[in-house]
């Protein structure tokens, strides 16, 4: 429990690190305010903000390989490190510059391979399931207990992760070409969450024991 709290504090302050370059970013491109269609940016600079992005990601990995000992415990890790952060992303966007304005708000959420873009409700459901699911698997994993994945889980996972990954991609003239945005599939998060959870759920489930296998008798 200790290092989910410092594993919290780093991933709050990082957070605060991002939101940051954020507030250039639109001071910038965007100076009467962050809004929709978007605009593009020179090809220099967004190979700059793509390998940014991606750092982004090697750090909140690196920090659950040094924080965990198992490989789910390293995992557990680095999904409640992404799951805070990108919370207290948001959180210190709209405790500095007011933004956004309702969770309904879209925003571009990331650059690999596509941009993602989304209402701001999307990426923050997300990300305090992965906080939730993160912490269960780090205590779970700490505590001997059980935390096994199995195929059922795993396509479950991929079943949710391909949709959640199209309802972010799919609209390719908004993302790619300065369009507006068309209207987000709110079914497609649902139902990707549903999966998440649902495989979480089996994976966490005890082990069912072998015909035989039990105290009696032979």
């Amino acid at each position: 429990a200790a290092t989910l709290a410092w594993v919290a504090v780093f991933s709050v302050a990082f957070a605060f690190v991002e939101a940051s370059v954020v507030i250039y970013l639109r001071a910038l491109y965007y100076p009467e305010g962050f809004a929709f269609p978007l605009k593009l940016i020179p090809a220099g600079y967004l190979r700059v903000e793509i390998a940014r992005e991606a750092a982004t990601i090697i750090m909140l990995a690196t920090l659950g390989v040094i924080a965990g000992r198992r490989p789910w415990e390293r995992f557990g890790f680095f999904l409640f490190a992404f799951g805070i952060w990108d919370i207290a992303f948001y959180t210190w966007l709209l405790g500095t510059v007011g933004w956004p304005g309702s969770l309904i708000d879209w925003d571009i959420l990331f650059l690999i391979p596509l941009p993602w873009i989304g209402p701001v409700v999307a990426p923050l459901a997300i990300s305090l399931l992965m906080t939730v699911c993160g912490a269960m698997t780090v205590l779970r994993s700490a505590g001997e207990r059980r935390f096994h994945p199995g195929a059922l889980s795993w396509a479950l996972g991929v079943v949710g992760t391909a949709l959640i990954l199209y309802s972010f991609m799919a609209d390719t003239d908004a993302g790619l070409r300065g369009a507006p945005p068309a209207p987000y599939h709110y079914g497609l998060l649902v139902a990707g969450l549903a999966a998440y959870i649902a495989g979480f759920v089996f994976a966490c489930r005890p082990a069912r024991p072998f015909p035989g296998s039990g105290n009696g008798n032979l």
